[in-house]
């Protein structure tokens, strides 16, 4: 991801992550109406977080207004310009980092209020109001009028002259560079007007007086180490260009381009210097500012280094990226095998010039168990997998390294140890019970599927033919039963064929010939459909398959009988024919 010299944004569409939460809004609160033109922005601060970039806008993520505005550390910001008037105003904080890629937050956002005055008056900032001596190329620059939308300037040699400049509308800025120097050894008058959509205000002028005509000197460039350079000493001698009219340079160096924490616009009369004790492995921001008595040199840019890199992080000036040498790998929490299937072989899915396996015990020691790219496994637990990328640096060879700790559990297909059924006969619901250390799922009436993670199903019509299937999600196989199967119950027989030929003609409880005799008085039978047929006590022949007088045809039939100690027993046969 892109990270440019200056300000280093990213744009990034992506979830959070990295631990950090995204701040809400302090003042104004998300929601906010009738919020002052020029009100402050402010938010709660992010623990971690090197620094903020904001966006302004009128659509969520909108930059019209604010366009990825860095503020550093600081969790707050005031729009140089104000806001719009009765405008819905959406803030985009993004969290931004130094050595990962950074977090665009959801936008929020708030209502201003309606103007329905003239703005307030303005004061020159520079130069000051009866200043001298200022420099003929200087700007212009003035603060902010309260609801301005805009500014209309008058220059001139006279009060209220505009022999120079009359009456120029230069927008909703701050500054004027007029575009050519202002007349030397003269008292100059400034005139500022703000207006917006109510009117404009009409203010008193401003004055300073230029000295004789100076020439600023240009920005410097750095010599040594160049722009973007790595493997920088950390004892480094810095040097950049010598510039002709310059009589000194300010110069700052930090570890961020945020802060100064190195050098902070300290004066050198020469263009070089020892800089002592660098730390190692890190990107340093240089900003050169030459000067002389007329003042310091105009926009200059921020430059960097890299010391000694290892695996990096560092800036690369040619791409304008954050370089990290460590391979980028993409390896599960968890892996799983099949008890059937041992030695089991795990491939690193990653590119990267070497790979470690090695087996942790439960002290956290480590056991070296392959260096290939695959390794062979054949127990769960607890395991290390390294690739790392091999670097020739100032003369030598480093190993650059990232891993990842995951989890080895055994799976095997599963065993249904019982199906039963519960609810109304013609309206059950079917709960699958099993055994096995798999992750299962199920399926009824079709091993393609569609499979649940619940192992219960219903409510479903009533029905004999119904298939269990019990799917292992690691892929150890799929176990199935069928529940007529499932559902044959001691004394009960599986069926009957009432065609007059003396073998099972008649279907009735048969006692079991032991000990698990059932005490029943009286047994129901229904059809598939859950519609009463007839009952039948077990003192009697038992059911003949007929319905007020008619032979009922081959399908699949229930009975339900009430146990002594009011336990219903329900469960299917078939009558054939």
């Amino acid at each position: 991801m892109q990270k440019k010299l200056l300000y280093l944004f990213l744009t990034l569409i992506c979830s959070l992550g990295y631990g950090q939460e995204c701040p809400s809004l302090i003042s104004p609160p998300n929601g906010s109406l009738q919020v002052p033109v020029f009100n402050n922005i402010s938010w709660e601060p992010v623990a971690g977080v090197t620094g903020y970039i904001i966006s302004l806008g009128t659509t969520p993520g909108g930059t019209e207004i604010v366009n990825e505005q860095s503020v550093g550390s600081t969790n707050s910001y005031q729009p140089p310009l104000g806001l719009p008037e009765n405008t819905e105003i959406f803030v985009t904080i993004t969290l931004f980092f130094f050595d990962q890629p950074d977090i665009v937050c959801p936008s929020q956002s708030f209502i201003t209020e309606t103007i329905d005055q003239a703005p307030l008056c303005t004061s020159l900032s520079n130069p000051i109001n009866g200043s001298v001596n200022i420099n003929p190329s200087t700007n212009l620059t003035w603060d902010y009028a309260y609801s301005a939308q805009g500014y209309r300037i008058t220059l001139g040699t006279t009060p209220a002259g505009g022999d120079i400049l009359n009456d120029f509308d230069v927008g909703n800025v701050l500054s004027y560079n007029p575009p050519t120097d202002l007349p030397p050894n003269t008292q100059i008058y400034v005139e500022i007007t703000p207006y917006n959509s109510i009117g404009a205000t009409s203010c008193s002028a401003a004055s300073f007086a230029t000295s004789t005509e100076a020439i600023l000197p240009n920005c410097a460039t750095m010599i040594s180490p160049l722009n973007g350079a790595i493997n920088v000493p950390l004892t480094p001698f810095l040097e950049w260009t010598e510039i002709p009219g310059a009589i000194g340079y300010h110069v700052s160096i930090g570890s961020s381009p945020f802060i100064s924490d190195v050098l902070d616009n300290v004066t050198f009369s020469a263009n070089s210097t020892f800089v002592l004790n660098f730390e190692p492995n890190r990107t340093f921001f240089i900003t050169i500012v030459p000067f002389n008595s007329a003042g310091e040199a105009i926009g200059c840019s921020q430059e960097s280094f890299s010391t000694v890199l290892g695996c990096g992080p560092y800036y690369d000036a040619a791409t304008g990226e954050l370089i990290t040498r460590n391979p980028e790998i993409n390896f599960p929490d968890t892996i799983s095998f099949c008890q059937s299937e041992t030695p089991f072989v795990i491939y690193s899915p990653d590119t990267a010039d070497g790979y470690r396996w090695y087996k942790l015990d439960d002290f956290g020691n480590e056991t070296l168990i392959s260096e290939n790219k695959e390794v062979s496994l054949t127990e769960k637990g607890q395991y290390r997998y390294e690739a790392y990328n091999v670097i020739s640096q100032s003369a030598n060879t480093i190993e650059c390294p990232s891993s990842k700790e995951f989890s080895v559990i055994s799976s095997e297909i599963a065993t249904i140890t019982s199906m039963n059924i519960t609810g109304p006969s013609n309206n059950f619901t079917i709960t699958v019970e099993t055994t096995g250390s798999g992750d299962y799922e199920y399926a009824l009436n079709n091993i393609n599927g569609p499979y649940q993670d619940s192992n219960v199903f219903g409510p479903v019509p009533l029905d004999s033919n119904y298939t269990v299937y019990v799917r292992d999600k690691n892929g150890c196989g799929i176990a199935e039963k069928n529940i007529e199967q499932d559902l044959t119950l001691e004394g009960f027989p599986k069926f009957f064929s009432p065609n007059g030929d003396g073998i099972n003609d008649f279907w009735q409880y048969i006692a079991p010939p032991i000990t698990n005799e059932l005490t029943i008085d009286t047994i129901y039978i229904f059809d598939r459909f859950g519609n009463f047929l007839v009952e039948i006590d077990t003192e009697s022949q038992g059911w003949d398959g007929m319905h007020k007088g008619k032979a009922l045809p081959a399908s699949s039939y229930w009975f339900k009988v009430v146990l002594e100690d009011g336990k219903p027993l329900q469960g299917p046969f078939a009558l054939k024919r």
